[in-house]
């Protein structure tokens, strides 16, 4: 079992705040789409949503499994939070003196409760898949290509977490070709930001790891 230090804790409380700060920006500014190719479009979400996979990655690389879905209960936990708070900011009545933000803060936070739905449910099963499917391939590969581990198991829970959003939140009401053209380049893009976010991972090991690791690593060389 491993021991963690006072210097432990305070990194993981750092990757902790990164995590859900990446998945709040993820399920509040991605309501913002972007113009993709072949006349499709890309909600903003892309570039912090795949942050939210490559935490738990590297937590689960440094710090074990156990710890990976921590940060995952810390996830569903905030979100289910947010949206009680949001349900009760919602319905309490409006003063007078703030009646001029009504229509465009209700137009933002007033998300139906289907859309929640398919927002929690599809994080939870993709990121818990995510560590499953990550530490799937740690034991059969051993420590060694974390960069194919973290891809590998991006591009299969990113599946899962693309498709059950979208069918979720738009099943019988989109025709089921026009959700397949949303999911595909959706996933595509999210896989490919993960990818780019590789050297970010190394770096973030790097950093959780310190210098007694690589002396240590050193020295059995």
């Amino acid at each position: 079992m491993q021991i963690l230090t006072e210097k432990d804790y305070k990194k993981i409380l750092i990757c902790l705040t990164l995590y859900v700060s990446s998945l709040f920006a993820a399920n509040t500014l991605g309501i913002k789409l972007m113009p993709f190719l072949f006349g499709t479009s890309l909600s903003v979400a892309v570039f912090s949503f795949p942050v939210v996979f490559m935490m738990t990655d590297i937590i689960g690389e440094v710090y074990g499994k156990k710890m990976a879905k921590n940060f995952v209960w810390a996830g569903i936990i905030s979100i289910l939070l947010f949206l009680l708070y949001s349900f009760v900011s919602m319905i309490v009545p409006w003063a007078r003196e703030g009646l001029w933000a009504r229509e465009g803060y209700n137009l933002i936070f007033g998300i139906s409760f289907r859309f929640s739905v398919a927002s929690l449910v599809a994080y939870a099963i993709g990121e818990y898949q995510d560590v499953i499917s990550f530490f799937f391939f740690k034991k059969r590969m051993g420590d060694k290509y974390f960069w194919l581990r973290s891809n590998l198991s991006n591009l299969w829970s990113q599946l899962l977490d693309s498709v059950i959003f979208m069918f979720i939140a738009y099943f019988g009401i989109l025709p089921m070709k026009t959700i397949l053209l949303i999911i595909i380049p959706w996933w595509a893009y999210k896989v490919f930001m993960g990818f780019l976010f590789t050297p970010l991972s190394y770096l973030g090991i790097r950093l959780l790891r310190g210098k007694e690791y690589d002396a240590n690593q050193s020295n059995q060389n």
